[in-house]
């Protein structure tokens, strides 16, 4: 399995990947860097701070965790993960969105080692991780289930007949974690869809287990997966983002769901990510 890095490795870990997302985004010159940035702490918490079981050399391994991220706009952010990681070439990332490259602009199960679910239409997800849980418990399995969403996913009526479920299931082994970054493409969220706080109250009123963390803090974030593997049912985690976290221009703006960057906001990113 993957080796567990020291917690005071991963900070600078998040920035180096966090600009390796921004450098394959400007070389496409499309893509969704806000969410790609908001959950690098998650991701990194998750591939290198020893919660995730998972090896690289053996990508299909029957004793692994999974992570199937839901939100797959987001995917720019699981690559440099990924290739970091070393499931595949870290060259293959300048070929985002373009045509036969696998690093496609939405994940594609099958494309790439270490992609789990083919994602992009949104909530879909959680149902998917779900089914996944629930076999390895029938199974008698240990593998973990990791389901990352996004805020606005949460408006979707598919993923909450996966609320609803989970609980009934009694599924220890599925934590779902929501990217609460505040945005989604059509602005933010309190505007699209007032109604969606409070988060938390809606999850626990469905026999959820609740932890609410800062997701741009790492070791937050480790303790919150921590506490999670010794709760009964599932637990989502809610963490709290900045669309863009690292690059000003990015951070909390209703622009950069997605688009071109030019050479001089490269540049920017660049001196802030250093």
């Amino acid at each position: 399995m993957m080796p567990m890095m020291k917690v005071d490795e991963l900070a600078p870990l998040v920035r180096k990947l966090k600009w390796d997302a921004i450098g394959m985004l400007y070389a496409a010159q499309s893509g969704h860097p806000g969410s790609a940035l908001s959950i690098m702490e998650v991701l990194v918490a998750l591939y290198f701070g020893g919660v995730l079981r998972h090896d690289p050399k053996k990508p299909q391994d029957p004793a692994r965790d999974y992570f199937l991220l839901s939100n797959g706009h987001a995917c720019p952010g699981l690559y440099v993960v990924l290739a970091e990681s070393g499931y595949f070439p870290k060259k293959e990332l300048k070929n985002l969105r373009q045509l036969g490259a696998r690093v496609q602009g939405h994940p594609h199960r099958g494309s790439l080692p270490g992609i789990e679910i083919s994602s992009g239409s949104l909530g879909q997800g959680l149902s998917v991780g779900i089914g996944r849980a629930y076999a390895h418990r029938l199974q008698k399995k240990g593998n973990r289930i990791y389901v990352m969403m996004s805020d606005g996913e949460q408006q979707e009526g598919s993923t909450w007949e996966a609320v609803m479920l989970a609980p009934k299931l009694g599924l220890n082994n599925l934590v779902a974690i929501v990217d609460k970054n505040k945005f989604q493409i059509d602005g933010a969220t309190e505007d699209v869809m007032p109604t969606l706080d409070p988060l938390p109250d809606k999850y626990q009123a469905f026999n959820w287990n609740v932890i609410e963390v800062d997701g741009h803090d790492i070791e937050a974030v480790l303790r919150a997966f921590q506490d999670a593997k010794g709760m009964e049912g599932p637990t989502v985690l809610i963490s709290h983002t900045v669309r863009g976290k690292g690059v000003s221009y990015m951070e909390g703006s209703d622009h950069w769901h997605a688009g071109a960057i030019s050479a001089e906001q490269y540049e920017i990113a660049k001196k802030e990510l250093a």
